[in-house]
This record gives C-alpha cells, structure tokens and sequence, in this order.
C-alpha cells in the first residue's frame, strides 16, 4: 500500500470512532413524550395472547374486576 494513501486513510478512520463520541441530542423533546406514552400508541403484538394475558390479570385481581369482567379468584367465572 502506498504511503500516500495511509494518512489520509489513518485520519478518515480516526474521525469516524471519534464521531461516535458526540452527544446525541434525542428526537422527542421531554414535553412531547406524553402523546407517544399514550395507550393508543401501544398496539399489542399478538392479539390472541394478549386477550389470554387479560384474562389471567382479570383472574388474578380477584373481586376487584380489574377492567371490566367481574368474578372470584379461582378463575370458575
């Protein structure tokens, strides 16, 4: 390899792993984060698995009713 090439090549290299130390300043500003926290935003991923997951949160919480069904602890709803 040429030694012409090599500076040049040493200074690119040396200013691409430098560039990864520059602070990054985030996309979302702190007051916009409430509209990307809100529960439409969370679209679940498998629907049938969510339902069960539901289900078993509903069971659990026991009289409370937890959402919206209503039934004892044991799961015999």
């Amino acid at each position: 390899m040429n030694m012409a090439y090599l500076k040049p090549m040493l200074f690119f290299s040396a200013l691409c792993l430098l560039s990864g130390c520059v602070s990054i300043e985030p996309w979302v500003q702190p007051y916009e984060r409430e509209y990307l926290a809100d529960s439409i935003m969370n679209e679940p991923r498998d629907p049938i698995s969510d339902k069960h997951r539901q289900h078993v949160f509903d069971t659990r919480e026991a009289a409370r009713g937890a959402v919206s069904s209503e039934g004892g602890g044991c799961g015999c709803n």
